[in-house]
């Protein structure tokens, strides 16, 4: 199967299932963001190999994120994302393992934060007023800008954005990927008793900025595990961390730019 058949066969089956749980929101929304976490959370861990993260600490830590997002809001997000750090201290102080501490603790509270705290953004956009347009708003714009941004460096793209950390990307790319956003987030809000005008392009604007952002973070881990994709789950896509790697920048800017525009 060629690479693009796969890519749109993918994209194909996920895609109801996630403007599906997104339409319905409350726990239908939470068990998808559950999985998605827990497969990005594995694929992370693979990823970090050599620093000995303590899997069960994150994944417990990620998991109680995500469930103090759904239930009670920011705080006790925060709040069940840390306990990874006292979990994941007890696991190294018992542990027979030679790996640094340091380097063990702070992977495994990177990995919960990242993920679980950067989707748990999601669950807390859809639950504000006009939530379900306003994340539907933040996954539209920012898939358009991906393949915008894909397509574009493809044409056009002659200048590396960043060429130590993914040689791909060209500013041409991410100014391609810049305006579909843009476009997006005002089509998706024009007219709304939401957002305005100027209000709806910022937010297309915080969105164009954090995506790309959340992918060179990716691709930095990548680099340094000295691999190409997260996995082979999503066939053409990559792994489940090379899908979702956007939304753990943008998720989190678009929450707290709501807040700030409705406010």
């Amino acid at each position: 199967m060629s690479n693009w058949l796969s890519r749109i066969l993918v994209a194909l089956a996920l895609l109801p299932v996630v403007l599906g749980a997104v339409y319905l929101g409350g726990w239908w929304l939470f068990a998808v963001v559950m999985v998605a976490a827990m497969v990005s959370l594995h694929e992370y861990w693979l990823l970090s190999r050599p620093l000995s993260p303590l899997a069960p600490a994150g994944y417990v830590g990620a998991a109680l994120g995500l469930l103090g997002a759904e239930l009670s809001g920011i705080g006790w997000m925060v709040g069940g994302v840390l306990t990874s750090l006292v979990l994941a201290f007890l696991l190294k102080a018992i542990s027979e393992a030679r790996a640094a501490a340091t380097g063990a603790i702070s992977a495994t509270v990177m990995g919960a934060a990242w993920i679980g705290g950067g989707l748990s953004f999601l669950l807390l956009t859809r639950a504000l007023d006009h939530g379900r347009l306003a994340l539907l708003t933040v996954l539209l714009a920012v898939w358009a800008g991906d393949t915008f941004a894909y397509f574009g460096g493809r044409l056009l793209g002659r200048h590396k954005m960043a060429p130590a950390t993914s040689p791909g990307k060209t500013w041409e790319g991410f100014v391609f990927g810049t305006a579909a956003t843009i476009f997006v987030a005002f089509v998706a809000l024009y007219k709304q008793d939401f957002l305005t005008i100027p209000q709806s392009i910022g937010l297309g604007v915080v969105l164009a900025l954090a995506a790309p952002i959340g992918d060179l973070f990716e691709s930095l881990l990548k680099r340094d595990a000295g691999v190409k994709d997260s996995g082979r789950l999503l066939g053409g896509h990559g792994g489940m961390l090379d899908r979702l790697d956007a939304f753990f920048f943008a998720g989190p800017a678009a929450y707290f730019a709501i807040l700030a525009f409705v406010s």
